[in-house]
């Protein structure tokens, strides 16, 4: 008999395909609508591959046993209780051809994790609301879409607690284990590795063992192992999520919309229509998800939870959107850095790349420059923090020179003088099109003149500093002040024209 065509998951349009349909550059789009981390674990950069990339040539023929002993070591479990799969996604597309195939399938709660559908339609099970007369029992703990917290039940079927965002609840039923109870976890959401895929199944050694005996041999590749095994190094750390969640869903309030009680790093808010509200909010850039009876915003960082804030008042109440943030990225051997910037803005700043000193510096130049930035990412420390401290002030440049466009209007110099304590610099700046950098800084903390010359490079503009003190730290503050206080003065908006003869800088 010739097959059939099943029904499939409907995965969300492309970012690339939603931006030409609303006509909006792919970097303007902010993605509320896929439940995962706001940016990927600090882990996940160039050299966390470096090992598995010099053998992807051979298979891993030990079943990558080092990252299921890290796993079982994690939970307390032995490491024959770990199986290990392309995303919990393959678990329950697997879990339900072995305990349902042909037979019936629930989920706790009812309204749960379209997936589980999925995966009963090829495993040519019915789906049925009372879990006590089913043979397979999905339990979504916490639930997606709602974000509750839903008890596990005793059942006679086969119970799988699939717990893809129990970090954020705190709370998880390996206690159930013994009993013959499956637990799900995953790499993509808590650990921001989603396009890695990788996710794994924990039982008893009895019920592993069937599970791996059906499964294909390596189903996750070396490459995304290897993510999953250095983000296991590092505790995971969703406290400024939790936290913004916690105040995402206050400032929800405000507007009129009331999500429910989240125990996930989504929340969900009934309303009529919410169909209407997603497509009034994408013309915007605002990626939300609609869903019988609400809509569910994933918590992104606290600058993308303001744009979707924004957008929601501009729909809501026709208010004004601010400027648009630009959003970049520089990927390197030795780096892995996002930023987002908005000029002019509020002076709200966050940097982060683990140069503790010079993320210091930054924030105290964008601030003083009356930027909004969030620049974020890692660098091969390891070796120092030249690559890192070079590369995170080329990325800031280089959005800035996006950012000021063709630099129309903008009154085009400024120079400030800064104290601290005492040092003293002189900054002046000319948002001339042309890199140009003349640093005179004494005493150089270490790399002071070069992150500076490393700015210019890609920001495209003419920077002279000079700088005087006896203590090294002080002197490079007062630089990165003094060069922030000058481009506020250049920033300035003073007309239309742009600021040179020749008609373009």
């Amino acid at each position: 008999m010739k097959p059939e065509a099943l029904e499939v998951y409907q995965w969300p349009p492309s970012t690339a395909a939603i931006a030409e349909r609303v006509g909006l550059d792919p970097r303007s789009i902010v993605r509320f609508d896929g439940n995962v981390a706001a940016t990927p674990p600090a882990s996940a950069r160039p050299a966390a591959l470096a090992r598995a990339l010099a053998d992807v040539n051979e298979y891993d023929r030990s079943q990558y046993k080092e990252l299921r002993e890290a796993i079982a070591r994690h939970h307390d479990l032995d490491v024959d209780q770990v199986a290990l799969g392309a995303g919990s996604d393959e678990f329950i597309v697997l879990l339900a051809r072995i305990f349902a195939e042909g037979g019936t399938v629930a989920t706790v709660p009812s309204y749960s994790y379209s997936m589980y559908r999925y995966a009963a339609i090829m495993a040519g099970a019915t789906i049925i609301d009372d879990p006590q007369k089913a043979d397979l029992v999905f339990v979504c703990r916490p639930n997606n879409p709602t974000g509750e917290l839903p008890d596990v039940p005793d059942v006679p079927g086969q119970l799988v607690i699939d717990e893809a965002y129990a970090q954020y609840a705190g709370v998880d039923a390996l206690d159930r284990l013994d009993s013959g109870a499956i637990v799900l976890r995953t790499f993509s959401k808590a650990y921001g590795l989603a396009g890695a895929r990788v996710g794994y199944a924990l039982a008893n050694a009895e019920l592993t063992g069937v599970i791996t005996s059906r499964q294909a041999p390596l189903s996750v590749s070396s490459l995304s192992a290897a993510l999953a095994l250095a983000a296991l190094s590092t505790p995971v750390d969703i406290s400024s999520a939790l936290l913004e969640r916690d105040r995402l869903s206050v400032e929800l309030e405000t507007l009129g919309l009331k999500p429910f009680r989240s125990y996930t790093n989504f929340l969900f808010i009934p309303m009529d229509e919410p169909e209407k509200l997603v497509e009034q909010l994408l013309p915007y850039g605002a990626v939300t998800r609609a869903y019988p009876g609400g809509m569910r915003v994933s918590v992104r960082d606290e600058l993308d939870n303001n744009f979707l804030l924004d957008a929601l008042r501009a729909v809501l109440f026709d208010a004004p959107m601010p400027p648009a943030t630009l959003r970049f990225e520089r990927n390197t051997a030795e780096t892995l850095l996002r930023v987002r910037l908005r000029v002019p803005g509020q002076g709200r700043v966050f940097v982060s790349t683990g140069a503790g000193f010079y993320d210091h510096m930054l924030q105290q130049l964008a601030f003083h420059a009356g930027m909004d930035l969030r620049l974020e990412g890692v660098g091969d420390l390891e070796t120092g923090d030249h690559h890192t401290v070079e590369d995170m002030m080329r990325t800031f440049g280089e959005a800035l020179d996006r950012a000021l466009g063709d630099r129309k209007g903008l009154t085009r110099y400024g120079e400030a003088r800064v104290p601290m304590d005492e040092a003293l610099a002189h900054a002046v700046v000319d948002l001339s099109g042309r890199a140009t950098a003349n640093i005179s800084v004494t005493p150089d903390e270490g790399m002071v003149a070069h992150a500076f010359e490393s700015l210019v490079q890609t920001a495209r503009i003419t920077l002279h500093v000079t700088a005087t003190g006896e203590n090294a730290h002080h002197v490079a503050e007062a630089c990165f002040k003094a060069v922030g206080r000058a481009m506020a003065q250049a920033l300035v908006k003073d007309g239309s024209l742009v600021r040179s003869t020749k008609g373009s800088l």
